[in-house]
């Protein structure tokens, strides 16, 4: 029986491109998480064109006591059976939550995209990045992703990205034209 062949993948960044970002602060519940508009739509495209979706995130306030692991796990599970209803659901979900147990190192470090490649078997040279602040284009170009989209936010960009996008509708279009 031969191996899977490697696919490629959009990464999202959760707080500021699958949600709306929530400021300076944390979405603790589920009830304080607000899917981006048109995101929905985004991640059916980019299934139906045989796109793995993964979504990496850091998730810090639960090393800062401020949820538990648990209320992470149900915001998550409320957001995957939501976009499942949609046919948009993600194929993973990786999250750093500073805590002693987590397997996974902080942005920019590459490795929760290096962990989804080796597990998923997704060609990194191949996939995109999709996030809100530098340390997501940081960590794609680490990596060794084809390309990084910055979705802008109310973080000031220092570092450039492959594309910046002010809205979904030109994601939309900025993903028809590269993928």
């Amino acid at each position: 029986m031969s191996e899977p062949s490697p696919k490629r993948c959009i990464f999202f960044d959760r707080d500021g491109v699958v949600n709306l970002s929530p400021g300076k602060g944390y979405v603790l519940s589920w009830s304080q998480f607000k899917f981006t508009p048109g995101i929905q739509f985004i991640l059916q495209k980019a299934r139906a064109m045989d796109w793995q979706t993964v979504l990496i995130t850091s998730q810090r306030g639960v090393g800062k006591g401020l949820m538990s692991a648990s209320d992470l796990d149900n915001i998550h599970s409320e957001m995957q059976n939501r976009l499942a209803q949609a046919g948009a659901a993600f194929d993973a979900i990786y999250a750093y939550t500073e805590t002693s147990d987590c397997p996974h190192s902080p942005k920019p470090d590459p490795e929760m995209l290096l962990t989804a490649s080796r597990e998923l078997g997704i060609k990194l040279e191949q996939s995109w990045m999709i996030g809100d602040s530098d340390r997501d284009i940081v960590m794609g170009r680490a990596a060794g992703l084809k390309g990084c989209i910055r979705f802008l936010s109310d973080k000031l960009p220092e570092v450039d990205a492959d594309y910046t996008v002010s809205d979904t509708l030109v994601l939309g279009e900025v993903l028809k034209e590269i993928l």
